[in-house]
């Protein structure tokens, strides 16, 4: 089967030019803030607050260091009609930096997560600062949409008479169909994870430890341009069956299995990357897995079109017993699927245990679909993950290190060495 097109990789280079096309900023950021305000005026909102750092930057086209991405002092408020208001730790700059928001930016008042105590009147202080930022939009009297925040501060918001209610479903609304931009961000987000992944396998052999990939995956990665490597599972050998979610320092010997998972951001858009290979050459029950996940992984893919449910695409999965776990709940994660965008496990999310997603997929929409099989005779596990964006007839591959056979590294006579 193939389902990679011309279309299936970056079309475009990471910088900008004068004389070639390529992604828009400023229309991408134009299009998420409509989406946005379409999906807040649709849910009945005046306006939603966000302080998740994803959403902020959907709605507002500012970003911050990831230092402070769990801190709580930073935060954006998206009106459904008018320019967002963007509180931050560093006005001065924004107004040099993102001139689109100079007049729309100041100084956020924060507990720094409770740090400050409460005596000192923060939330009080906060919620009058949101209060007076609803008047000047005139929609004070709207209810006020909240993606998350700190308890005593949504109590600071209610006892100024604020409503307020969740706002993060209307986010996740306009976020779920992805712009041309967006898409093209994705593919060159993953097309550096497809790089990636050709230094991991000329660096599998034995000796080499699960850290020491994780270090050459986040080397390799910042210097493409990623600003933010959140995670690189690094798993060989008996660590994988069952999955341990993790790295160690396990150092690889010959006969493992090694998967990993690349989760990295470029310009915000995110990867959620699966790969398998093998130290040397493969043993019948080795094959027998990574034959078995491509399996499962191949006849969800053939189901992707408009119009399909994620329930429907999970239900060519088989149930957790048949792959040794006791349930559902158990075996989470391992047959899943999730969205992708500036945010990982974004809508929608394909699971045997969330039964019910009966919303219909749409063209646009840009997801992961992930499988997991152990090896029967206990030395690994195969992990396969694809990225797909739906078209309008079916689906297109982003990911594009192969993965159609289980690559062996490492020793003399293997494919890599």
């Amino acid at each position: 089967m193939k389902y990679n097109s011309p279309h299936s990789t970056a079309a475009w280079g990471q910088m900008a030019k004068d004389w070639e096309q390529g992604v828009d900023y400023s229309r991408l950021s134009k299009e998420r803030l409509a989406r946005a305000q379409q999906a807040i005026r649709h849910a009945g909102l005046g306006a939603v607050l966000c302080f998740n750092f994803d959403n902020i930057r959907y709605v507002t086209a500012t970003h911050i260091g990831e230092w402070a991405r769990d801190k709580f002092m930073r935060y954006a408020l998206c009106p459904v009609e008018g320019s967002p208001f963007l509180w931050d730790p560093a006005p001065p700059a924004k107004r040099i930096s993102s001139p689109w928001i100079a007049d729309n930016v100041a100084a956020p008042i924060t507990t720094m997560q409770g740090a400050i105590p409460p005596h000192m009147n923060v939330q009080r202080d906060f919620a009058r600062q949101i209060k007076k930022a609803l008047v000047h939009y005139g929609i004070e009297k709207e209810p006020l949409g909240i993606d998350l925040m700190e308890l005593g501060m949504l109590r600071a918001l209610e006892a100024e008479g604020i409503e307020v209610v969740d706002g993060q479903q209307a986010l996740l609304d306009a976020r779920e169909i992805k712009t041309l931009d967006e898409i093209e961000l994705l593919k060159m987000a993953a097309a550096m994870v497809d790089a990636t992944y050709v230094d991991i396998a000329r660096a599998i052999r034995p000796g080499t430890k699960e850290n020491e990939l994780v270090a050459i995956a986040n080397d390799r990665l910042f210097r493409m341009g990623s600003e933010r490597v959140e995670c690189v599972n690094s798993v060989s050998g008996q660590r994988g069956r069952p999955h341990s979610h993790t790295f160690s320092d396990r150092m690889i010997q010959p006969g493992d299995m090694i998967f990993l998972d690349i989760m990295h951001s470029y310009n915000g858009y995110r990867t959620c990357y699966y790969r398998t290979f093998i130290c040397g050459e493969p043993n019948k029950h080795q094959i027998d897995a990574y034959e078995t996940a491509s399996k499962w992984i191949s006849a969800s893919i053939d189901m992707i079109r408009p119009g399909i449910t994620p329930d429907e695409v999970a239900a060519v999965w088989p149930d957790a017993q048949e792959f040794g776990y006791r349930d559902e709940a158990e075996a989470f994660l391992l047959q899943y699927g999730h969205g992708v965008g500036l945010s990982l496990w974004e809508r929608p999310i394909f699971s045997k245990r969330f039964r019910g997603q009966n919303t219909p997929l749409r063209e646009g929409m840009v997801f992961a679909l992930e499988t997991w099989k152990g090896a029967e005779d206990g030395t690994g596990a195969a992990r396969i993950e694809e990225e797909v964006v739906v078209t309008k007839d079916g689906c297109e591959i982003i990911t594009n290190f192969p993965s159609d056979r289980l690559i062996s590294c490492g020793l003399p006579g293997c494919e890599v060495f």
